[in-house]
């Protein structure tokens, strides 16, 4: 997967598109990230000792990965990315509009 925790990504498609916020949780399994900002819902949380009020609190779940594109750091517009290499071995990810690097993909 292209996008790694504390990327700065752009929601593309759902309820909250337009917004950005930085990656906080990557699940590779099944290909969802949890952003901050994003994704908020509502959830009741039960008495507990942890917890003596209880109510109801925010919470943010994750989406899917496909409706995330990663922020460019130099100009802040999202850019498409691209990949190179054979297999797993060494694999590069770069700016698709100007074939440079990105992060710590960077040789």
């Amino acid at each position: 997967m292209k996008i790694n925790r504390d990327d700065r990504v752009l929601v593309i498609a759902g309820k909250d598109k337009g917004r950005t916020g930085t990656v906080l949780n990557v699940d590779r399994q099944t290909g969802r990230v949890t952003v901050s900002g994003v994704n908020i819902v509502k959830k009741t949380v039960r008495r507990s000792q942890q917890n003596p009020q209880g109510g109801i609190i925010d919470v943010e779940r994750p989406i899917h990965i496909s409706n995330v594109m990663r922020v460019d750091e130099e100009n802040g517009v999202a850019r498409r990315q691209g990949s190179e290499g054979s297999g797993r071995d060494k694999q590069r990810v770069f700016k698709q509009h100007s074939g440079r690097p990105i992060g710590a993909s960077e040789e």
